[in-house]
């Protein structure tokens, strides 16, 4: 794609012509015009870079996917005493409040990539962000506990639309030299997401605005969704397609299939006493996806079109990208929940000071998403990544020695310095990350199904740190509910979190020198 587009030269006579400049917010025309490009009139016209002005217009937009995705990660954890009180929901329902929408986020997001590609990016982000809007109103509008489960899983559905169209629309619309600053506020836009959850959550409960009490963290998203899906549709290019589409609904079925088999038993396990069911589903999650993957491979062969092309998993530099994403959050989503539950319950810290605290470490997140990490990218590559999981390791052992030498009288001020560390860690590596994936030779045609790739690892990480990593915590914990319980349990969940980090450390430095150079 060019960013000049005042002249054109022909292969043919190397003559300049000069055209009038197109509308910013229209696609642009190849620089130079070939064989391949008359050959290829059928296939889909990708999204072109914006004017300068008008790209970084529309970025806050399109981050505000990402935002309102994390935030509804996060917030119910600050308000489950409500809910139980309330809705009177017992422990089984309140863990699918909360992982309802983590498993149909992650089960949909290669789907919801794939419509992408095949329906337009900037369609399916409309199409998203009101769904979304429109569960999350349902969300606060629900009667009981059973009925917020069905909303939850609901709009973690339209979350799996609407995200995966972001990084595809980012990966697009800027133009390489640009993109590292775009993912670096991508990466921001994550720690600002997952924090404010926490922080603003809290806020939102105490102030309870108009009585609504818990419903107004539902509500909130209303006129939020309702502006970024009017300037999405204004502001977004569109993509325009010259054939009709094919959908994928065999594979699109049998991956969502899988993905849920093992997540909503890692979800219900701990409170339900790991039955025998959930270890069934486990396993019947292994043949179907390995039935699915066939079928695909076979689909390629065919020359179809798949809703997950196998051979992009299988390239060196994507998969580990993949394991470094999905390893992070693990660690983060793992490390976040089980310091909140010792700030909350061990320290006795309200929902929202205990929020508060997570402040620093948002800042930091951001801090280094946006100003350190492309100054660092331009200097060692991906190696950044290695840095930054270096970083987090050196905030998690502080965090540790702390614990280790004040035990129980521990206090939030102690503990902030590392908490800024791992912060600044995070900052480094999960937009580092996101960049070298979806640069990594990806065509723009495969972009959506990339980042719903991508982001799914990244939302099964969530889902498995909060339950590994809990799952170490109330063993460590077990009967002994005092602070030094709390703080004994919280010095064997960062052991877990470090050895999850040592394995995205060993990826990290096992990427191919081809995919550093990029």
């Amino acid at each position: 794609m060019c960013n000049q587009p005042v002249s054109y030269k022909t292969r043919a006579s190397g003559a300049t012509t000069r055209q009038t400049p197109p509308h910013p917010l229209h696609v642009r025309e190849n620089d130079v015009t070939t064989l391949e490009n008359r050959t290829a009139a059928t296939a889909p016209v990708a999204p072109g870079p914006l004017e300068f002005a008008a790209r970084w217009r529309a970025l806050p937009v399109i981050l505000s996917a990402m935002f309102m995705a994390m935030f509804d990660w996060f917030v119910v954890n600050v308000a489950a005493s409500s809910l139980e009180h309330d809705l009177h929901a017992g422990e089984s329902a309140l863990e699918l409040i909360v992982g309802g929408y983590g498993f149909a986020y992650a089960s949909g997001l290669i789907t919801g990539g794939r419509l992408g590609d095949l329906h337009g990016h900037r369609r399916l982000f409309v199409i998203g962000m009101l769904a979304f809007t429109v569960a999350s109103l349902l969300c606060g509008l629900a009667p009981n506990a059973w009925a917020l489960v069905a909303f939850r899983v609901l709009q973690g559905g339209t979350a799996a639309l609407m995200v995966p169209q972001m990084l595809a629309l980012i990966n697009t619309l800027f133009p390489p030299h640009e993109r590292p600053r775009a993912m670096a506020a991508f990466g921001a836009t994550i720690g600002i997401g997952a924090v404010s959850g926490q922080v603003l959550g809290g806020v939102l409960l105490d102030a309870d605005l108009f009585g609504w009490g818990w419903r107004t963290i539902f509500y909130i998203n209303v006129p939020i969704g309702l502006v970024a899906a009017a300037l999405a549709a204004r502001w977004l290019p569109r993509h325009e397609l010259t054939h009709r589409p094919k959908l994928d609904p065999i594979g699109a079925l049998g991956i969502s299939a899988a993905l849920a088999l093992l997540l909503v038993p890692i979800t219900l396990g701990r409170p339900e006493g790991w039955p025998m069911w959930t270890w069934v589903s486990m396993l019947a999650s292994i043949p179907v996806l390995l039935l699915t993957l066939r079928y695909e491979n076979r689909l390629t062969e065919r020359g179809g079109e798949p809703v997950l092309d196998t051979a992009m998993v299988r390239e060196r530099g994507f998969s580990l990208g993949l394991v470094i994403a999905g390893g992070y959050l693990t660690f983060f989503a793992g490390f976040m929940l089980c310091l909140t539950l010792m700030l909350q319950n061990g320290l006795g810290l309200s929902p929202l000071t205990a929020g508060l605290a997570f402040a620093p470490l948002g800042l930091c997140f951001a801090g280094s998403s946006f100003f350190l990490a492309p100054r660092v990218a331009a200097r060692i590559g991906n190696r950044v990544m290695v840095v930054g999981t270096l970083t987090s390791l050196t905030g998690l052992a502080l965090t540790l020695a702390v614990l280790f030498t004040l035990g129980n009288n521990v206090s939030v001020l102690a503990l902030v310095p590392g908490m800024m560390i791992v912060g600044t860690g995070n900052g480094l590596t999960i937009p580092s990350v996101v960049g070298a994936v979806l640069s990594s030779g990806i065509p723009a045609r495969q972009a959506g199904m990339a980042a719903g790739v991508l982001t799914t690892s990244q939302q099964f990480g969530n889902a498995i740190g909060a339950t590994v990593l809990g799952v170490i915590f109330f063993s460590a914990l077990g009967a002994h509910h005092g602070t030094g319980g709390y703080v004994t349990a919280m010095e064997m969940a960062a052991l877990g979190g470090a050895a999850v980090l040592v394995v995205v450390l060993a990826a990290a430095l096992a990427l191919p020198k081809a995919a550093t150079a990029r």
